[in-house]
């Protein structure tokens, strides 16, 4: 919206002089206004049609990009552009254009035939002028103190400019941050195995149990080719004392019982009565870390110490060591065994291994998060497809302004002004709204991290640890701090290397 006003907005004044022209050719000022808005709408009603168009044809392999993963399918089936979206797009961006032009319409209405003229041949440059004679006195190049006062001889079009800018600036701070951490969130544990082993498998459509036992399951898993360690994991229902709830007693067997999972604080459990529960689970119970539970089960009872709090949503897995887990259930037996691999070991090969060991297993490889992937794939197009639109808005600032100056320039290039210094001069104009929008925008971005991301967490019920969310350091910054540099002088090099190639001649005779 910021983009389309400055474009239509700018338009209008930089017509000034052919408004001032159809004064003296006789049309009354209501016909002006008419004239303009009718010449406004007709482009934004053919714009907005081909840009729906455009945007429906490219909404299938955007999806495809963006919901990338194994639910991708099911996904991709309940995924469209709503018919209200193309009707708010058809109908609201005309009425945008319509507004943006009436303001400098209806100023140009009031105008006299002669100030209308004037008005389109230059810009007003009082204040453009008072910086540049400040500048001059700072020693800089010529070109850079002329080009660093341009953006004050029209505010009003510099400062749409520079929101754009801003805009862009902190949307890819914004997406900087998030992607980095929904990266660790993906990343988080998904090393801690390559393969689940599950103690049932499936013949002729019916699961058949394991034909060895739970110890001998495990050695055999162990002793296969390529394996760097097993752990088993046995599931069974509890209950909290005092409380009606049911929770998932896990317990765990094996040389590294974290697993997956991430510890937000506190720590790991290492010894009987010692268990780690999710975020959900803490915030549902009313429980803390280092508090005591009571469980019970089938008659029999133990009191565990929460130790750790994980980043798990399920409010109702309580995660124990192994001999936890057996004083609750006596003789109780493992129903998965999560195997992490040697390096360079290929997890298929290893299934296949470990269902011929066993008809009564089953297999299932640990594959990347599809959330995260999500998150990522579509903060990272959404970024790029805004640092495109902004710079767009800062070529056609400076194709305006290139227009709006072509006298002075013509008149800068007959006192020995050369093509390279005007280039200088025009892409300083912008370097010093992109660097003002770095200045703004880089804070902003980081303020909207801090907004959403733990709103984010919260919403899937879970809380970050610190390494995930302290993303600001340094290098990034000094980096993020360039990115209003980049859309400016990227948007405005291309028009400026043009008027860079205006001959005296040319600009004098269009005068």
């Amino acid at each position: 919206m910021l983009i389309v006003a400055n474009v239509v907005g700018g338009a209008v004044v930089s017509g000034f002089r052919h408004i001032g022209i159809l004064k003296a050719l006789g049309f009354t000022p209501g016909q002006v206004l008419g004239v303009y808005l009718v010449m406004v709408s007709v482009p934004a009603v053919l714009g907005c049609a081909l840009g729906t168009l455009v945007g429906n044809l490219l909404a299938g392999p955007f999806f495809r990009f963006v919901f990338a993963g194994p639910d991708s399918d099911v996904l991709l089936g309940r995924l469209g552009i709503a018919p209200w979206v193309n009707a708010l797009a058809l109908s609201g961006m005309p009425l945008l254009c319509v507004l943006a032009a009436l303001g400098p319409s209806v100023r140009a209405r009031r105008m006299s035939a002669a100030r209308a003229i004037s008005a389109g041949s230059a810009p007003r440059a009082g204040r453009a002028l008072g910086v540049q004679r400040r500048l001059a006195g700072v020693r800089l190049p010529r070109p850079v103190s002329l080009g660093a006062g341009l953006p004050f001889a029209r505010p009003a079009r510099s400062a749409l400019t520079l929101a754009a800018v801003v805009l862009g600036v902190t949307t890819v701070t914004f997406a900087s941050g998030l992607a980095t951490t929904m990266t660790l969130f993906g990343d988080g544990g998904k090393d801690a195995y390559d393969v689940t082993v599950y103690a049932n498998g499936q013949v002729q459509g019916g699961q058949v149990p394991p034909s060895h036992g739970d110890r001998e399951l495990q050695k055999r898993l162990d002793s296969l080719p390529g394996v760097a360690r097993v752990t088993a994991r046995g599931d069974e229902d509890a209950r909290i004392e005092g409380s009606t709830r049911r929770i998932v007693l896990e317990g765990r067997r094996g040389p590294d019982l974290p697993l997956n999972d991430v510890l937000v604080r506190g720590h790991w459990m290492r010894h009987r009565g010692e268990v780690v529960v999710g975020s959900a689970f803490l915030r549902r119970n009313g429980v803390r870390v280092g508090d005591h539970l009571r469980l019970r089960r089938s008659g029999h009872e133990e009191t565990v110490t929460v130790v750790g709090e994980l980043m798990q949503s399920n409010d109702r897995v309580v995660v124990g060591t192994w001999p936890t887990f057996t004083a609750l259930v006596p003789g109780g037996e493992a129903l998965a065994y999560h195997v992490k691999l040697r390096a360079g070991a290929d997890p298929a090969a290893y299934a296949r291994a470990a269902r011929s060991v066993d008809k009564g297993l089953s297999t299932q490889l640990n594959g990347p998060s599809s959330g995260a992937e999500t998150v990522i794939g579509s903060t990272t197009a959404l970024t790029l497809m805004l640092a495109l639109v902004a710079s767009l808005g800062v070529f056609n600032t400076v194709v305006l302004n290139t227009h709006d100056r072509r006298r002075d320039l013509g008149m800068l290039k007959s006192i020995g002004m050369t093509p390279g210094q005007v280039t200088v001069m025009t892409v300083t104009s912008m370097a010093v709204i992109g660097a003002a929008g770095s200045v703004l925008g880089v804070p902003l971005g980081i303020a909207a991290y801090e907004v959403v991301v733990p709103r984010m967490a919260a919403g899937i019920d879970v809380s970050l640890p610190s390494y995930m969310t302290d993303v600001w350091h340094v290098p990034r910054l000094a980096g993020l701090a360039t990115a209003g540099l980049v859309i400016a002088v990227v948007g405005a090099l291309v028009p400026a290397r043009r008027a860079a190639r205006l001959t005296v001649a040319e600009v004098l005779r269009n005068e």
